[in-house]
């Protein structure tokens, strides 16, 4: 991609082109939440920038309460922030071409591939309009049934911007609460606890699931990527759910403080679906125990669905990790899933995101472990829902200095870009010029 910057030419690649455009996008949004109309308390410029880069990687983490810190104006800059880091700005540089008739070139379909994960350029003008569509239709459907449990406690005005923005933050999994608490009063509330679950569990299984679960509706049609989303979706929703449950029923400072068993469930069931990237919680994160932390920090670095609001390494990439760890123990050369095969390819491309996300969470482990004091474990916990794009929290973020923030900050840029697409940047000037005989390397 040509970039032309006082009359030089600059090839970018495109993930190197969307990197710049998601960075361009925080420091915009840092400079209108600086406005004095945003603010409803004073907020300094780191802050500042935190929340915004925080929105634009759908994160959630947060270093002041954006219920009470900001207008409604500097509400609404943080939602529409969400909602353009959460469907891409590709995304919507697209429907603005094709809303004024202009179509879309190579380029720019080259950056829109690279955003939605998509390497056939035939499908990225209808998946657009699809995600722009889903988005909308989805946010309005759930902010109409969030508003039947808003309304009568704030009114119409307030009740309906409730409504609206948490139903933005969920579907986007962004994980951004106006309540000081997140959603822990409303832990007992079926309607409201079941609407947002279904809001993130939605955007988090991808856009192509979607589309492909509209187009075909039977599961032996599906084609074997949606196939393995909602298996492995269903497993992993199942099994934290279980865990939870287990592990927390008695500790009074989460479900054990929860009258009735339905009731505990129902905030069983959403706090082991809210790791998938969402960042809401119903239940007081640094009351946890330690096992429920350890399972919480692996499903948030696992994640949601590829081409979806949710970040981590994917759902996909686990299970061909899975897949691959199984088919080595049996001595296969391909892997079989659903009466596909896999090859080769798909093993290198999910061990190099794995390497690239395991550095980076360790790389971040340590700067901030280096420079700043408090338990380690609640570093490590921060780290990895700042990787994942999460949002949820045991404290320490509000904790961090200036220079800790940036440093979660720069996190939550890399969980959001991609690991596999900077890895891909990194290596797009790469050629092999000589080949070389094999060798032969002991492992174990």
């Amino acid at each position: 991609m040509r970039v032309s910057f006082r009359g030089r030419v600059l090839w970018l690649p495109p993930p190197a082109l969307l990197a710049l455009l998601y960075f361009v996008l925080i420091l915009a949004g840092t400079a209108l939440l600086m406005l004095p109309a945003a603010q409803a308390q004073p907020v300094g410029l780191g802050d500042a920038l935190f929340m915004s880069a925080s929105a634009v990687t759908v994160t959630g983490l947060v270093v002041v309460d954006p219920g009470t810190s900001f207008t409604l104006f500097g509400q609404a800059v943080l939602m529409g922030l969400i909602q353009l880091g959460g469907l891409g700005l590709m995304v919507f540089a697209a429907l603005l071409l094709l809303s004024l008739g202009i179509g879309i070139g190579l380029p720019q379909r080259v950056v829109l591939s690279e955003e939605l994960g998509q390497g056939s350029m035939r499908t990225l003008r209808r998946l657009a309009k699809l995600i722009v569509t889903v988005a909308v239709v989805a946010e309005l459907l759930g902010a109409s049934i969030l508003a039947v449990a808003f309304v009568p406690v704030y009114g119409w005005g307030e009740g309906l911007w409730q409504a609206l923005f948490h139903a933005v933050s969920a579907f986007n999994n962004a994980g951004f609460s106006l309540f000081p608490d997140s959603l822990m009063s409303w832990a007992g509330r079926p309607l409201v606890c079941l609407t947002i679950a279904a809001l993130f569990i939605a955007g988090g299984l991808g856009f192509v699931v979607l589309n492909d679960l509209w187009q075909k509706r039977r599961w032996r049609t599906l084609s074997l990527h949606s196939k393995l989303m909602l298996a492995g979706t269903a497993a992993l929703l199942l099994l934290s759910w279980g865990l939870v449950a287990a592990l927390e029923w008695r500790n009074p400072g989460t479900l054990g403080a929860i009258d009735g068993t339905g009731a505990r469930l129902l905030a069983a069931f959403f706090e082991g679906a809210t790791p998938r990237t969402a960042g809401f919680n119903s239940l007081d994160t640094a009351a946890m125990e330690d096992a429920t932390t350890v399972l919480v920090m692996g499903l948030m670095f696992v994640g949601g669905g590829p081409t979806s609001t949710a970040g981590g390494i994917k759902v996909t990439t686990a299970i061909v990790l899975v897949l691959a760890t199984y088919a080595f123990f049996r001595r296969r050369e391909s892997m079989h899933a659903f009466g596909r095969s896999l090859g080769i390819e798909e093993v290198l491309k999910v061990m190099a995101l794995t390497t690239i996300s395991v550095a980076t969470v360790f790389v971040g482990l340590f700067v901030l472990a280096a420079v700043h004091e408090g338990p380690l474990f609640d570093l490590f916990f921060e780290v990895v829902s700042a990787f994942g794009t999460v949002g949820l929290s045991r404290g320490a973020t509000g904790d961090l200095d200036l220079f800790g923030q940036i440093v979660i900050g720069g996190i939550m840029f890399l969980g959001r870009v991609g690991p596999l697409t900077l890895g891909f940047f990194l290596a797009t000037r790469s050629h092999p010029r000589v080949g070389y005989p094999r060798g032969e390397v002991y492992l174990g």
